[in-house]
């Protein structure tokens, strides 16, 4: 199963990010930043979006997730300048016939993002 799954955890209140915007790009050699996906963290923790289920070209993508706009929407304090705000995740598709597993956990103070084995 080629593609790519993303799933957003609040560690820091133990629930699945709902309504965190998230959006993957590709990253062309040359440039020309080429979005694919973007949307809303689900109820299931996340990214519901057909152009992940495809299998992708091999190259540099990105994922950005509004860590800051989350918690502001979810009534978690914060500073007015928010620690994190918007994360920018850089990350390669070496082999596009794999499926590629995003998990992100984050809290307002920290994050964690890897391949994971979905």
């Amino acid at each position: 199963m080629p593609g790519l799954s993303i799933h957003v955890v609040d560690v820091s209140r133990g629930l699945v990010a709902v309504g965190m915007a998230v959006e993957v790009a590709f990253l062309p050699d040359g440039g020309g930043r080429q979005v694919l996906a973007s949307g809303t963290i689900s109820s299931k923790g996340t990214l519901d979006h057909l152009a992940l289920a495809a299998t992708l070209t091999a190259g540099r993508y990105q994922a950005v997730f509004q860590v800051g706009a989350y918690y502001r929407a979810a009534q978690v304090v914060i500073p007015d300048v928010p620690f994190l705000d918007a994360v920018t995740y850089d990350f390669g598709i070496a082999d596009p016939a794999q499926h590629y597993h995003l998990p992100f956990k984050c809290t307002p103070w920290g994050y964690s993002c890897f391949r994971g084995g979905a």
